[in-house]
């Protein structure tokens, strides 16, 4: 997509995107200078490639300043998005609100929206002009990686000095004194010019000192003279009182003054800011505030719960400038120095009450169940606040629930490394302040971060992790705890991506009637087991087994949540059409996946799911293979490509899902004669199983078949035969590898085989191929079924080894059967069916389940 130029644009009044800049401060002063040379440098042809950043102390009016560079100068830019920057989690999620604005759908993450988003202000698609503003990016280390580089400008507002090192830095300091003047007499009308002069001097012309004692006048009336004579005294009391030197004593010393003020005029107002200085320095939702009703102690309980009180209060901190207001949004505001300050004007218990009263508010907003996608806008107004107010630190079980459901939230929301950051961040806090690693708050933790580990391929770890605090579980909390169930889930995925499918079976069995005894039959932790079980069985080759249970999920689910567009019993259906698939039923599975995909479709479009979801991806690769297995060849490849792009996109290149999607990509492309595209993607499949699952697991060498073909198939066309040795060396191998992990009667090591049969009758060992074929066939006949096309297939290539020995007996009677049987399964226009008649040899080929 080409880069829109400035002259190709219609003329606008804003931006076509803006987001989340707060408002403009219609008492802006001065700062002419400093927006003259922030501009020239961000349009300079040496510096506008280069990040800019405004750097002062707290107090000089850095945000203000980048809020009225991007009024000023949006009418030049196409995006302008405002970034929170003092949580690397809050910049993560408002970096990654931003894709759906750019057109960049289906990011199921956050770390892949923002890898999009980067991508695509880099490029310049589909806007070339854009302006970014990181606020209080005061960690340069967390926030680099986040800042695009491209034909845009990133603004960064920061007190760090390190920013000076790494970007163009413009220095902000104090008001110079004719700002200050101007500033005075625009915020209180009628001041005289002498009386302004020195209420700047004895401010230091520092702009939130202006601000407070502007509003305090403006609101009172007080003369200047009074002002200063409190102000006097208020600065003794801020020095005797030995301030951090983190924030200027003007700035406390006009606090001081407007908190006098507030305190005899509405105590209430006083109380409710006393709590927002707990809370992070973004925007508060009122909803937070007005949540105290519910944990607060009386009076104060009755007047939060009084509507016209709290708008009241609201109004007074906005008078006084203590708090800034934002009607629109229904926040409030309160400025990180001012938090400090009113931090350390309390004594140590009063601190410590209030903050556990915020604690109880953010405990009492933040929904019990991160699982439920319907509650996460709620998990939003928590977020900003859940680090700076310390709830980490808290011992409470519901504050330390509120911290494990937002390490959920963030692992739901596609922000692993979030998820696993604030989780190291509270299991050091929390063990340290038990002395071990065995309360129940820990150990669910603990089993959420290894759902991270997994999500982020990093399966050994995940396995660790999972084992050891199951083996805790079981001993502290008990085998039936419904935790300890939780956890056994996770564990069976570890086991089968550790390629130990029996053990994961085993496991799955017991904790399946664990679950019925301890949650009931009809309970989604039931169905979740269930559902669990199935996979092993699927992995086991006990495709009837895998085909009852799932059915069964199915209806238990479609009964329990009472409508068939219910994301977990489309996920089910799926797994019942994948099941029909692997039982040789191929044309039923197309159907059933064809009526998953439109559900799933659907739910998409209304918005429930992400259209690149892992359950919507995955079922819409099942259906492609289960298309390419019913014989259309040409709707398998369009949908598989698609699929294959997106999981390119959004998952890591090793992710077994997307090694899944690659295969069926690159075995769809084989069946329509694209046998060299193919041949690059099925490579990539072995070696990125080999490096994901290890060199022993089963799938590394199931995946071997699929390599096999293609090269055969190559050799072929080009006579090659050093190809078809190659591959057969290989399948030799595979099939030793997978008869001691998963057996020799097992779907992927019968199918591996008879491969290998194919190979030695292509180099002409026909001996070895008939004598393998009868060998396979009758266990294929036991685990499959005499009527699966896999059974028919080997059958069909033993009649031509047969024949290849004179055998033509043997042949024709095994080939009527065989023929027979092919047709009433697939029909008679069934591609394999012909290439059987036609004399012709079939290939097996490797699907691999999901994990």
């Amino acid at each position: 997509m080409a880069v829109v130029e400035p002259r190709d644009l219609p003329v606008r009044a804003v931006p076509v995107v803006w987001g989340n800049v707060p408002q403009r401060n219609k008492n802006f002063t001065g700062r002419q200078t400093l927006l003259e040379k922030l501009r020239a440098n961000m349009t300079s042809d040496g510096m506008a490639l280069l990040p800019h950043a405004l750097q002062g102390l707290g107090g000089v009016g850095k945000t203000q300043l980048a809020v009225e560079y991007a009024y000023r100068f949006a009418h030049d830019y196409q995006v302008v998005w405002w970034i929170p920057a003092d949580q690397a989690a809050l910049a993560r999620a408002a970096l990654a609100a931003l894709a759906t604005r750019l057109g960049i759908t289906g990011a199921t993450r956050i770390e892949d929206a923002v890898s999009a988003v980067l991508d695509a202000l880099r490029r310049g698609e589909p806007f070339g002009h854009w302006l970014l503003i990181f606020d209080n990016a005061d960690q340069p280390e967390t926030i680099r990686e986040l800042m695009p580089h491209g034909p845009g400008h990133v603004l960064v507002t920061s007190r760090n000095h390190r920013w000076h090192s790494m970007v163009d830095t413009v220095e902000v300091n104090v008001f110079s004194q004719a700002e200050s003047l101007e500033f005075l007499t625009r915020r209180v009308p009628g001041i005289d010019e002498g009386d302004a002069k020195r209420l700047a001097e004895e401010l230091g012309d520092l702009p939130l000192a202006l601000e407070q004692a502007g509003a305090l006048q403006a609101e009172t009336g007080m003369s200047v003279d009074d002002y200063l004579g409190l102000l006097a005294r208020a600065t003794t009391e801020v020095l005797q009182e030995n301030p951090p030197s983190d924030y200027p004593v003007p700035v406390a010393a006009a606090w001081s003054l407007s908190m006098a003020r507030l305190r005899d005029q509405m105590p209430f107002a006083l109380e409710i800011l006393r709590r927002c200085a707990f809370f992070g320095p973004e925007p508060i939702s009122r909803e937070l505030l007005v949540l105290g009703r519910y944990v607060l102690d009386p009076p104060l309980r009755d007047l939060v719960a009084d509507p016209i009180m709290m708008s009241r209060a609201t109004r007074e901190l906005g008078r006084y400038a203590l708090a800034r207001i934002d009607n629109h949004r229904r926040t409030l505001q309160v400025h990180r120095l001012i938090q400090r300050l009113i931090q350390d004007e309390l004594d140590d218990d009063v601190a410590a009450g209030i903050r556990n009263e915020v604690h109880a508010m953010l405990a009492a907003a933040t929904p019990d169940d991160a699982d439920a996608e319907e509650r996460w806008p709620d998990f939003e107004l928590v977020l900003p606040h859940v680090e700076p107010s310390g709830a980490v630190a808290s011992r409470r079980p519901e504050v330390r629930r509120l911290v494990s459901n937002v390490v959920g939230y963030f692992y739901n929301v596609g922000d692993t490394l979030g998820s696993l950051s604030l989780a190291d961040e509270a299991l050091a806090q929390w063990i340290y302040d038990d002395g071990s690693a065995e309360s129940r708050a820990v150990l669910e933790l603990n089993r959420r971060k290894s759902a991270g580990l997994w999500a982020l391929g990093r399966y050994a770890e995940a396995y660790e992790l999972r084992r050891t605090t199951l083996d805790l579980m079981r001993r502290v909390l008990g085998e039936d705890d419904e935790e300890t169930l939780r956890i056994t889930n996770g564990h069976g995925a570890d086991l089968r991506a550790r390629g130990e499918f029996d053990t994961a079976r085993s496991l799955d069995e017991d904790s399946l009637a664990r679950h019925r005894r301890v949650f009931g039959e009809d309970h989604p932790e039931t169905f979740r087991a269930s559902n669990n079980l199935a996979v092993d069985l699927e992995l086991t080759s006990d495709y009837r087994a895998a085909y009852e249970a799932d059915e069964k999920t199915r209806q238990d689910r479609l009964d329990f949540y009472g409508r068939d567009d219910n994301i977990l019993v489309i996920f089910s259906m799926n797994a019942v059409a994948r099941d029909l698939r692997q039982l040789g039923r191929y044309h039923q599975a197309r159907d059933l996946a064809e009526q998953a995909y439109l559900l799933f479709q659907d739910v998409v479009a209304r918005n429930v799911l992400r259209e690149n979801h892992a359950w919507v991806l995955l079922q819409a690769k099942d259906l492609s293979v289960a298309r390419r297995m019913a014989g259309d060849f040409a709707a398998a490849l369009e949908l598989a490509r698609d699929v294959h792009e997106r999981y390119v996109r959004d998952f890591t290149s090793t992710h077994p899902d997307t090694l899944a999607a690659a295969i069926n990509l690159g075995n769809a492309l084989r069946r329509t004669g694209d046998l060299d595209g193919a041949a690059v993607l099925i490579e990539q499949t072995v070696d990125g199983y080999r490096r994901a699952l290890g060199e022993g697991h089963p799938f590394t060498h199931a995946s071997i078949l699929n390599l096999a073909i293609i090269q055969r198939q190559i050799a072929s066309r080009t006579g090659d035969l050093g190809r078809v040795e190659v591959a057969r060396t290989a399948l030799q191998s595979a099939m030793e590898s997978l008869t001691a992990t998963v057996g020799p009667d097992h779907h992927y090591t019968l199918t591996c085989a008879s491969s290998l049969a194919t190979a030695h009758a292509d180099l002409g060992e026909v001996e070895e191929a008939r004598a393998l074929g009868e060998q396979v066939l009758p266990m294929l006949r036991v685990v499959l079924g005499e009527d699966h096309p896999h059974t028919l297939m080997c059958a069909a290539n033993l009649t031509l080894d047969l024949r290849a020995q004179q055998r033509d007996h043997e042949a024709d009677e095994l080939l009527a059967d065989t023929l027979l049987r092919y047709r009433a399964v697939l029909g008679e226009d069934h591609p394999d069916v012909l290439e059987v008649a036609d004399g012709v040899r079939v290939d097996f080929v490797f699907e691999p389940s999901p994990l």
